[in-house]
């Protein structure tokens, strides 16, 4: 089976939906052999990397073989520099990113927490041009993602988890994406609300409720939900986005801090984030209770 990825495929609703339907395609796909041709793209955002590597190493685990070709000199340049194409093509070398506008392709196992933040700190929160914001803030934020990593094994039931990132110098925009392939938000909602006597939601309306602050599907003394709260809220502020995809739904909070969502006729087996930082924004910010008890930044 040969897959011919489009022209241009970015961040946005389309481009999440054409990975999605590509993510169904290679399951259902009876052939040993997977091509993925990009022979017709100009440009593919490197964090989508994140999930591309997680396509690859699903259809892998049946035993199906996936190439990629028709790689054009920048995109290859791109992919290896980022890592993708030696940890995805298995060569056995790990080259070291040295191009201050990667963020590496990486796999996590569950267990590997320290690693995670430690990779958070290196190569997210370490950007020069991201806002500046004080060391609590940033440690706060580095928390605020980990949780997202914390409950992809928690909730989504999942081993492993994808990462990647790519910083837009003349788009002044961060994209960081975390993928893993564990069970739906829609699923983990949906199953709470018929403990709790409640009616089934739809994929999108399941991602909005556990997009919300305080919203958790665990019970006991361990807090659960998608540890968004804070970072979104940081998002607001900043002008930039936050994206999920999970199941059939597509919700994002754009720039205008507006919601928007649609549902994909094909479904992701599992959940993507994406977390966009709007690097023009020239604010500093501070927790509030480093400076002023009444607002959340400042």
């Amino acid at each position: 089976m040969t897959i011919i990825f489009p022209t241009h495929i970015k961040s946005k609703n389309d481009g999440f939906e054409f990975l999605v339907k590509v993510h169904q395609s290679c399951l259902r796909c009876i052939d040993n052999e997977i091509e993925f041709d990009f022979s017709k793209n100009i440009w593919f955002e490197a964090n989508l990397c994140a999930v591309i590597g997680s396509i690859i190493q699903k259809a892998e685990s049946q035993g199906k073989q996936v190439k990629i070709t028709n790689l054009n000199k920048g995109a290859h340049h791109i992919f290896e520099n980022n890592n993708f194409l030696n940890l995805i093509l298995d060569r056995k070398v790990n080259i070291k990113v040295n191009e201050p506008t990667a963020i590496s392709f990486q796999i996590f196992n569950f267990n590997e927490d320290k690693k995670f933040k430690d990779y958070l700190d290196r190569e997210l929160l370490s950007q020069r041009d991201l806002p500046e914001m004080s060391p609590l803030l940033k440690n706060k934020i580095n928390k605020s993602i980990f949780e997202i990593f914390n409950n992809a094994h928690l909730h989504g039931k999942c081993e492993q988890i994808y990462t990647c990132g790519q910083y837009f110098p003349n788009l002044k925009r961060l994209d960081f994406t975390i993928v893993d392939l564990g069970r739906t938000i829609r699923r983990n909602v949906n199953e709470y609300f018929i403990r709790q006597n409640k009616k089934k939601l739809t994929s999108c309306k399941a991602i909005d409720w556990a997009a919300q602050y305080g919203n958790t599907t665990k019970t006991g003394s361990i807090p659960g939900g998608l540890g968004l709260g804070l970072i979104r809220e940081f998002l607001k502020f900043n002008g930039g986005r936050l994206q999920i995809v999970s199941a059939k739904g597509f919700w994002e909070q754009n720039r205008e801090s507006s919601i928007f969502v649609q549902t994909f006729t094909s479904k992701f087996n599992g959940t993507i984030v994406n977390l966009e930082f709007n690097l023009s924004d020239t604010n500093s910010y501070v927790l509030k209770e480093e400076i002023n008890p009444d607002t959340i930044f400042n």
